[in-house]
C-alpha cells in the first residue's frame, strides 16, 4: 500500500508547510538527505501548550508527538517535490518533550511519531532516534520533533 493509500486510510490530509518563526529555513536538503527543522505540537492550529508530568500525560503526548509527525510529513512533501514516495528511508527522529524533572516517558512520548512513520513507509518508516526532556519548549510547546530522511 502506498504512503497515500495509507495517509487516505488513517483520513490524514496533510498540512502545507509551516512558516518559520524565526530565522531558518523548513527544511535542508544536501545531497539525498533532507533534514528537517524542529516543529512543535500543535492543537486548534496553535501551540500545544503543556508540561508532561504536570498538564498532560504519556498518552496525550503521543498524541501531541503524532500531530507533530503529521505536521513533518506535511514539510516533508514538499521537500519530495510533492511525492512522498520518493522517500528511501526516515533516517532518524531528533525529540524534545517539555516535562518536569521526575518525567521519565519521553521514549514512550516519541513513539507517538515513530509508530506513524513506521504504519506509512513499513520498514522505510524505521529509523533511529533520540528522545531528551527539556525544561521548556518554544512557545510553550509540549514536544518538538525534527527529521532526517533520505530522498531517492
Amino acid at each position: 500500500m502506498s504512503v497515500y493509500e495509507q495517509l487516505k486510510e488513517l483520513r490524514i490530509s496533510l498540512p502545507p508547510v509551516s512558516v518559520p518563526s524565526a530565522a531558518y529555513v523548513p527544511y535542508v536538503q544536501t545531497g539525498p538527505l533532507v533534514f528537517l527543522s524542529g516543529h512543535i505540537a500543535r492543537k486548534d492550529g496553535k501551540p500545544w501548550v503543556a508540561q508532561l508530568g504536570r498538564d498532560i500525560g504519556t498518552e496525550e503526548g503521543q498524541a501531541a508527538a503524532r500531530a507533530v509527525a503529521i505536521d513533518l510529513l506535511g514539510t516533508l512533501q514538499t521537500a519530495c517535490g510533492g511525492d512522498l514516495n520518493r522517500v528511501k528511508r526516515i533516517v532518524k527522529l531528533l525529540s524534545l518533550v517539555n516535562c518536569t524533572s521526575d518525567f521519565t516517558e519521553q521514549h514512550l512520548v516519541t513513539n507517538g511519531a515513530s509508530e506513524l512513520f513506521v504504519r506509512l513507509f513499513g520498514d522505510k518508516g524505521a529509523h533511529a532516534r533520540s528522545a531528551f526532556g527539556v525544561a521548556q519548549l518554544p512557545m510553550g510547546a509540549c514536544v518538538e520533533i525534527e527529521l532526517i530522511a533520505e530522498l531517492a
